[in-house]
């Protein structure tokens, strides 16, 4: 699936990006971790003039005003990590780890932010939504099953309950039917296409000791078309 735009469309109506927010970001990265494929670390970002955090928070600016995500920023370096006691010669024996650059990172908070307003100021999460959520985590959740089965027991009640893990769940989400669920609540344009940009065309390179292979595509299932989109968001095949 292909989103067909206008020409030379841009977005307008959101809340543009602050020097603030990205120094906010710049502020809670960690110096020890790895840097991306474009070599930038954490610590060089830390120590870059206040101009340089300007220029950034303009080329953010851009990404929302476009709607394009760049390439570079979503192309993960891939380390392989041995499980613990693994044989070493079988690959299903490593744990991949994707390092994305840190710059990307800041993008991706400032989007996010955005997405998690829109959907906290119009109600679209259900309220058993716990994960991925401010100020809730799986500790609040284990909270409710438990006065739910302890309200059982009181009023001498059976309490059934279904657990699923899903394997790679996160590789396996239908791209077009999140692109879907986007529309279908009304999302801001803008960040429509800023997702659908991020998830299109993703690449990554796999980096052993001090040698990294040729970038490679990530392949994954589109799923199936998309209806009732807006005309400007209106797919191709």
């Amino acid at each position: 699936m292909r989103f067909r735009t206008e020409a030379n469309s841009v977005c307008k109506d959101f809340d543009p990006p602050l020097p603030s927010e990205v120094l906010d970001c710049i502020k809670i990265l960690r110096i020890n971790k790895a840097p991306g494929i474009d070599g930038i670390n954490n610590k060089m970002i830390k120590n870059l003039p206040l101009h340089t955090i300007l220029t950034i928070t303009t080329i953010i600016h851009k990404i929302m005003t476009l709607g394009h995500f760049p390439t570079r920023w979503k192309t993960a370096t891939v380390v392989p990590i041995l499980k613990p006691g693994k044989d070493l010669t079988n690959t299903t024996s490593y744990r991949p780890i994707s390092l994305l650059p840190s710059l990307s990172k800041i993008a991706e908070h400032l989007i996010l932010k955005r997405l998690n307003n829109y959907l906290k100021e119009n109600n679209v999460l259900c309220p058993e939504q716990f994960g991925f959520r401010e100020k809730l985590s799986t500790s609040h959740q284990l909270l409710r099953v438990v006065e739910y089965v302890t309200e059982g027991f009181a009023n001498k009640q059976k309490t059934g309950a279904v657990f699923l893990d899903i394997q790679k769940a996160f590789d396996r989400v239908w791209q077009d039917g999140l692109i879907h669920k986007l529309i279908h609540y009304k999302t801001p344009s803008y960040l429509i296409k800023l997702i659908y940009s991020y998830l299109l065309e993703r690449k990554f390179a796999v980096k052993v000791k001090n040698e990294l292979s040729s970038t490679k595509n990530i392949k994954c299932s589109r799923g199936t078309r998309v209806e009732n989109c807006p005309d400007s968001f209106c797919p191709v095949y």
